[in-house]
């Protein structure tokens, strides 16, 4: 089972978050047949979506997107996380595999990039316009990405650890993360033994197929600092989309009704695949006719103007992309 751990060390002076993801990371590879390497990334950023979630949100609805675009062959990383434990997230290009950096680690930095940026989203529903940060890549290793971007944006000091660790069949074997950040009133001697804890502290994915997560928080990375656990039991988590069968439907409403009529001429229906998940439904052709009911398109060109009970796609007295005027039905 994925689960999330929080607590505080040094008299509340350091946050403690941190996850074990191995579950729902393996199912997140599995979903979208990533390579180790394509793999590693956005396992790390699934993880790192779910960490920044508690230290960036408050209300339960809320949400944060974690989004890294790099000049790498991978094409850009994205996860979606909220305080419910639920989080998605896909890679462009999954199928992307480097040779193992000199030390023997994937190399997710290239496969990312080095000249990009990250983009941290943050979600109010249901109220309130989303709240956009980005910031250049450091490393595109994800963790330093992530500590970057909570030093400069949020101006928090912060020690984030990452890690996907693929068994010999191609497994994930362990995943997790850990974010450490100092709050107001942290003292310097605190702070020196958080970072000396942290540098002595091996890769995290390597102590974890030895240890609790929660004994490598309290005996290690917060030695000698009075770790204190709040979540007891651990908070779960899981792989989860928010796409369904109506979702599916909509999708479609962006293609032609001649180009429609082509899928199920050709095709007997549609497929329509989630890129958050890799889900894969099969739209029957009554369905996808019905749609045409509910569309009101220019009578020129075609462009979709407006759908019933759905999003205006433009205003009245707005120009069409061909230059007639647009008319609705209201």
């Amino acid at each position: 089972m994925a689960f999330l751990l929080r607590g505080m060390a040094a008299d509340g002076s350091i946050r403690v978050v941190a996850a074990d993801t191995t579950d729902l990371v393996g199912e997140a590879v599995a979903r979208h047949g990533a390579a180790r390497t394509a793999g590693a990334a956005l396992g790390r950023t699934l993880t790192g979506a779910l960490l920044l979630s508690h230290v960036l949100l408050k209300n339960p609805q809320d949400r944060v997107t974690l989004r890294l675009r790099g000049d790498g062959p991978l094409g850009g990383v994205i996860a979606d996380a909220g305080l419910d434990g639920t989080v998605r997230g896909y890679a462009h290009n999954p199928e992307v595999e480097l040779p193992p950096r000199s030390d023997g680690k994937l190399d997710v930095g290239g496969a990312v990039g080095h000249t990009g940026d990250i983009e941290v989203i943050r979600s109010h529903a249901p109220y309130g316009d989303p709240y956009a940060s980005n910031l250049e890549l450091a490393t595109g290793e994800v963790a330093e990405d992530i500590a970057t971007f909570l030093a400069v944006s949020e101006q928090v000091a912060s020690a984030v650890l990452l890690g996907v660790y693929f068994g010999p069949g191609g497994e994930v074997e362990r995943a997790g993360g850990v974010l450490l950040q100092a709050l107001p009133g942290a003292d310097d001697a605190a702070l020196d033994l958080l970072e000396a804890n942290v540098k002595a502290f091996e890769p995290l994915t390597t102590a974890m197929r030895r240890a609790p997560l929660v004994d490598l928080l309290r005996d290690e990375l917060c030695w000698g600092m009075g770790f204190e656990l709040f979540t007891d039991p651990a908070l779960p988590l899981a792989f989860a989309c928010r796409c369904n069968d109506t979702k599916a439907l909509d999708a479609l409403a962006y293609f032609t009704p001649e180009e429609r009529e082509r899928m199920i001429r050709e095709d007997g229906g549609a497929e329509v695949v989630c890129h958050w998940c890799g889900e894969r439904r099969w739209i029957e052709p009554e369905r996808i006719r019905s749609l045409a009911a509910e569309e009101i398109r220019c009578p020129d060109c075609g462009t979709l103007w407006y759908r019933d009970a759905q999003t205006t796609m433009v205003r009245e007295d707005e120009l069409c992309a061909c230059g007639r005027p647009v008319e609705l039905p209201y």
